[in-house]
């Protein structure tokens, strides 16, 4: 589908509305349509998508101010009407072969009421695309926004049910607000929140993005990371049988060992085969990831310190240790830490009160409950787990934005989940 994005401004201009913007635009294209902005500032940040500039959008623009300094005072000029019927002209042309319009803020605020006018008139012309009012603020809601807004046209065209229009918010508050200004069912309203760009925000590795999407790790609450090679005396296998335990509670628990086979003893080897033994016997297969199986390569550092980020917990359920860096890696990562407490390592040593201790030779299950335990009482990592699920941008677009892209008459509303 053809689809264009409308605001008053776009990246690189700095700004949440803008923000979302750029990575609704990013993933339509990604999706295979053919994405579009129209604003006033900004400049050309992806092939993908085509930018237009059109300086009459915008909300500073001087004939706009202009206008708006006698809209603000209740006065309708003929200046209004000359500069809708101007923004009617310069957009009819770019929007009439389009499938799919999604206004941004242009029918919430009176920032340009030219615009939104502008807007209107055109939609109540035939063979208009479908359109789409995303509400991020509503003027009407809005304390200091009352003393620019009166009764009457144009006005209330923020505060009208346009018929046929989606309507879609982006929390429950302005769900409400906007269901109350509209006198209609909230239910009638979408919302469909904001997210996060995991792949940006952390800054991960290209590599790193490509382990978290073929394991599908954004999946996992927790993900344990257990980063050492892969050699007896680290003990993976009291790991692999704590998350068997542990997924009694947390079904969607994972376990991510990073490290390759320990280099100076061929016995690694047949440990190796034995750990993904033990793996598919614990029906595992899908929750416990061993990187050397992608990968025979050496991972850099700045792919290890990544998984530290992307993680939940560490585990170091290792019999020798001669340090146990990983330990200070995790508390420069604010996780929390599970480690044994063995005569062969210095972890109580270095981890001291800040660690949780079990005995090498301790009972998964065990293991699990105190992993369980004190994960159960972190919101931190409560928090986290349903960020990953429901507040990335993958997962809002899947989730949300595309089913409401393909039905060519709105679907239901869907709930935040």
């Amino acid at each position: 589908m053809k689809i264009t994005l409308l605001h008053y401004a776009a990246p690189p201009v700095v700004g949440g509305v803008e923000g979302v913007l750029a990575h609704q635009a990013r993933l339509m294209a990604a999706a295979g349509h053919t994405a579009r902005v129209i604003a006033a500032r900004g400049e050309p940040w992806s092939e993908a998508i085509e930018f237009i500039r059109l300086p009459i959008v915008d909300s500073r623009h001087p004939e706009v101010l202009a206008v708006k300094a006698e809209l603000d005072a209740g006065i309708i000029s003929i200046g209004f009407a000359r500069l809708r019927d101007k923004i009617v002209e310069e957009l009819r042309p770019l929007l009439i072969d389009q499938d799919i319009v999604i206004a941004h803020n242009v029918c919430s605020l009176n920032k340009n009421l030219p615009l939104t006018a502008a807007v209107h008139q055109l939609y109540t012309t035939s063979n208009f695309p479908r359109l789409i009012l995303w509400h991020h603020d509503l003027a009407w809601a809005t304390p200091r926004y009352r003393a620019e807004l009166h009764d009457g046209y144009p006005w209330d065209l923020l505060r009208t049910d346009w018929p046929g229009a989606a309507q879609v918010t982006i929390s429950e508050l302005r769900r409400r607000e906007l269901a109350e200004l509209l006198g209609v069912p909230r239910d009638q309203i979408h919302l469909i929140p904001n997210g996060v760009n995991v792949l940006a925000f952390l800054k991960l590795e290209t590599q790193t993005w490509e382990f978290v999407q073929r394991l599908n790790l954004l999946d996992a609450a927790p993900l344990l990371l257990l980063p050492v090679r892969l050699t007896p005396r680290k003990n993976i296998e009291l790991a692999v049988r704590a998350l068997g335990h542990l997924r009694a509670t947390f079904p969607s628990a994972q376990l991510i060992v990073t490290g390759p086979l320990g280099p100076h003893n061929p016995a690694n080897v047949d440990y190796f085969a034995w750990l993904k033994q033990l793996r598919a016997e614990a029906s595992l297969t899908e929750a416990v990831h061993f990187l050397a199986e992608l990968t025979e390569a050496y991972l850099p550092d700045a792919v290890i310190a990544d998984f530290f980020r992307l993680a939940d917990a560490l585990i170091l359920p290792s019999r020798e240790e001669g340090f146990g860096l990983p330990m200070l890696e995790a508390a420069f990562s604010h996780m929390p830490i599970f480690c044994a407490d063995s005569p062969g390592t210095p972890l109580r040593e270095l981890g001291g009160a800040d660690a949780t201790y079990f005995s090498p030779e301790a009972d998964p299950a065990t293991v699990a409950d105190l992993i369980a335990t004190q994960l159960k009482a972190m919101p931190t990592f409560r928090f986290a787990a349903r960020a990953r699920a429901v507040f990335t941008w993958e997962r809002v677009y899947a989730r949300h934005i595309a089913p409401l892209l393909a039905n060519h008459v709105n679907p239901k509303p869907q709930e935040i989940q």
